[in-house]
C-alpha cells in the first residue's frame, strides 16, 4: 500500500477519494432502459451475457428452495439463525421504540403512526463471493417492520442457480419471493417491474459500483435505502495496536472485490511500515488474494497524521462505511467521530464479525453517505403516517395569523379556503 504523509487533510481527502468510471453512467442507463422497454426477455438476455446463464423461469419455485436445504449442513443453518436472532434483538429493540402519538393543540389533533412500507426488493450479491448473511441484514429488518411483500433478487452462476445458503437464509428470514437475476437488470426489475417480477415500493442491500450506480439512477421513482458499495474501511490506529491484526482486517475488506477503498489512518511511521510488511507477507499466501493486492495497491492508502485531531478530520471527510478505531483510548476518538456508517470501537471488534454475527447490520452508506445516515435498520421500512384534525373553533383561532401568512405569500385563496367554513 502507498504509505503517504499528510500534511494538509482537506487538500489530501479531495485527491484521494476513489473516482468512478465515467461510462458506467451510460451503461447504466442502457440496461435500465431496455429492461423497463423488454422486461422479462432483456433480463434473461443480459443474465446471459454476464452470468453465461439461459433462464426459462426468473422464479425460485418451492421445489428449489426444498432442494436448496438438502444442500445445506446444520452447523451453516445453526450459524445462519444465530445471526438472525442477534440483529434481529437488535432490530426488534428499535421497533419497540416507535410508538403511536398524538399531539393535541388547542383542539387540534396530529396523530403519528408507525406504519410499515408495503414492499420491498432486497439486493443480495453474488458473482465473486456468495453472501446469505446480506440477506439476512436486508430480510429480517423488514420482517420486524411489517412489511407485506418481501423480495429477494440475487445473480445466478453459469448453472442458472442461486447459492443454496443464499436461498435457505431468505427463507428462514421470511422472504415471500425470490428471483434469479442480479446487476443493473435486477434493479431495473424491481423498479419498473415486469411480467415475472412486480415492481416494488423500495430497494435496499448493498452492491457493486453498477449495482450501486442503478440504484442512484432509479431513486427519481423508487425508494432507496442508500448508496451502498463497493465496500469501504478506514482504521484509526496509534503505535499501540497490533499491527497484525490492522493488516488482518484490511485483507478482510479489500478480499471482497477490485474497487474496495480501504486505508489506515495513523500518527505512527513504525505502524505504517510495520502494517506494509505484514500485508506484503500475507497477501501472496492467501486466498483471494489476487483481488486482495489489487485494491489495497490501487485504492488503498496509509495515511501518517501528525496528531489525532488531523486523524479524525481526516476519517469524518471520508466518511468511511466501516471505521474501526485501534488506539490507546478508542472512546475518547470514537467520541469526536460523527460521520461513519459503523464505528467499531477497540481491539477486538473487526469489521468482519459485525458483517455476521455482533447483531448490527453490515448494509452500511458509502460513498461519503455516513455524513447524513447510518446502517440499514427496521427505521428504513417504516414511514411516519400524519393525521390531522382540526375543529371549526380551532380554525377561528388561528385565522388571523393564516391570513397574515397566506398574505405575505401571495397565496389569497388558501386564507378563502379557511374563512369559508367560519362564515
Amino acid at each position: 500500500m502507498r504509505i503517504i504523509k499528510i500534511t494538509n487533510v482537506e487538500k489530501f481527502a479531495a485527491k484521494i477519494l476513489p473516482k468512478q468510471p465515467q461510462n458506467n453512467k451510460t451503461i447504466v442507463e442502457s440496461i435500465l432502459k431496455d429492461v423497463k422497454k423488454n422486461g422479462d426477455t432483456a433480463i434473461k438476455k443480459y443474465e446471459k451475457k454476464f452470468s453465461k446463464a439461459s433462464i426459462p423461469s426468473l422464479r425460485i419455485s418451492k421445489n428449489e428452495i426444498k432442494n436448496a436445504y438438502s444442500q445445506v449442513s446444520k452447523t451453516e443453518l445453526d450459524a445462519l439463525r444465530l445471526a438472525k436472532a442477534k440483529l434481529g434483538k437488535t432490530e426488534s429493540t428499535v421497533k419497540s421504540l416507535l410508538k403511536n402519538t398524538t399531539i393535541n393543540q388547542d383542539g387540534i389533533k396530529i396523530t403519528k403512526k408507525f406504519i410499515p412500507i408495503q414492499s420491498v426488493g432486497c439486493y443480495i450479491p453474488g458473482g465473486l463471493a456468495k453472501y446469505p448473511s446480506s440477506v439476512i441484514m436486508s430480510v429480517v429488518p423488514a420482517k420486524i417492520a411489517g412489511v407485506k411483500r418481501i423480495v429477494v433478487v440475487s445473480p445466478p452462476n453459469s448453472d442458472g442457480k442461486i447459492d443454496p445458503l443464499t436461498i435457505v437464509s431468505a427463507d428462514i428470514c421470511g422472504a415471500d419471493e425470490i428471483y434469479k437475476t442480479g446487476g443493473v437488470q435486477s434493479i431495473a426489475a424491481l423498479s419498473y417491474g415486469t411480467k415475472s417480477i412486480p415492481k416494488v415500493d423500495k430497494i435496499v442491500g448493498p452492491g457493486g459500483a453498477f449495482v450501486t450506480a442503478a440504484k442512484s439512477l432509479i431513486s427519481d421513482q423508487t425508494g432507496i435505502d442508500m448508496l451502498a458499495g463497493p465496500t469501504e474501511l478506514g482504521i484509526i490506529a496509534d503505535n499501540s495496536a497490533n499491527p497484525k491484526f490492522v493488516a488482518l482486517d484490511l485483507i478482510s475488506q479489500a478480499e471482497h472485490s477490485n474497487d474496495t477503498f480501504c486505508y489506515l489512518i495513523t500518527t505512527s511511521q513504525k505502524l505504517a511500515i510495520s502494517v506494509n510488511k505484514i500485508l506484503s507477507e500475507l497477501i501472496p499466501k492467501i486466498q483471494r488474494g489476487k483481488i486482495t493486492k489489487f485494491s489495497l495497491k490501487n485504492n488503498g492508502f496509509i495515511g501518517i497524521c501528525k496528531n489525532n485531531s488531523d486523524m479524525i478530520k481526516l476519517a469524518n471527510i471520508l466518511a468511511p462505511e466501516h471505521l474501526q478505531i485501534m488506539t490507546k483510548n478508542p472512546k475518547a476518538i470514537s467520541s469526536k467521530i460523527t460521520a461513519s456508517g459503523l464505528v467499531l470501537i477497540g481491539n477486538n471488534t473487526p469489521s468482519s464479525a459485525s458483517d455476521y454475527i455482533l447483531g448490527s447490520n453490515h448494509i452500511l452508506p458509502t460513498n461519503g453517505f455516513g455524513k447524513i445516515r447510518g446502517p440499514l435498520s427496521v427505521l428504513d421500512f417504516i414511514k411516519v403516517n400524519t393525521q390531522i384534525s382540526s375543529s371549526k373553533k380551532s380554525l377561528s383561532k388561528i385565522s388571523k395569523h393564516l391570513q397574515v401568512l397566506t398574505k405575505a405569500e401571495g397565496l389569497p385563496n388558501h386564507y378563502k379556503a379557511v374563512r369559508g367554513r367560519l362564515n
